[in-house]
């Protein structure tokens, strides 16, 4: 029921800036945990940031200090504002939801997810 769309991907120089946006249709947003994930060619898809039911954000180790997730409930989106980016963070980004009280960074938890959306970051 519930349809993601990414948007704000590109190509950027290191130590450059992007946000990803990620509008969802269909379900109740407040009530829905939102994740990002991200796939580098050749490697398997692996866990960013997450914000969960009841306000509860967490960041992969590689991505700490330079991405931050947030929410706008009253919009439907949910962004991963990007700042300091590095090449190794060159990958498709993903947008993902799962409804549910627990807190998981495991894909096959998340039961929806968008297209994604290409990000590059050259040297």
């Amino acid at each position: 029921q519930v349809q993601l769309v990414e948007s704000g991907g590109g190509l950027v120089q290191a130590g450059g800036s992007l946000r990803l946006s990620c509008a969802a249709s269909g379900g109740t947003f407040s009530r829905y945990a939102m994740g990002w994930f991200r796939q580098a060619p050749g490697k398997e898809r692996e866990f960013v940031a997450a914000t969960w039911t009841g306000g509860i954000i967490y960041y992969a180790d590689s991505v700490k200090g330079r991405f931050t997730i947030s929410r706008d409930d009253a919009k439907n989106t949910v962004y991963l504002q990007m700042n300091s980016l590095k090449p190794e963070d060159t990958a498709v980004y993903f947008c993902a939801a799962y409804r549910g009280s627990y807190y998981y960074t495991e894909g096959p938890k998340y039961d929806y997810w968008g297209q994604g959306t290409q990000v590059t970051v050259s040297s």
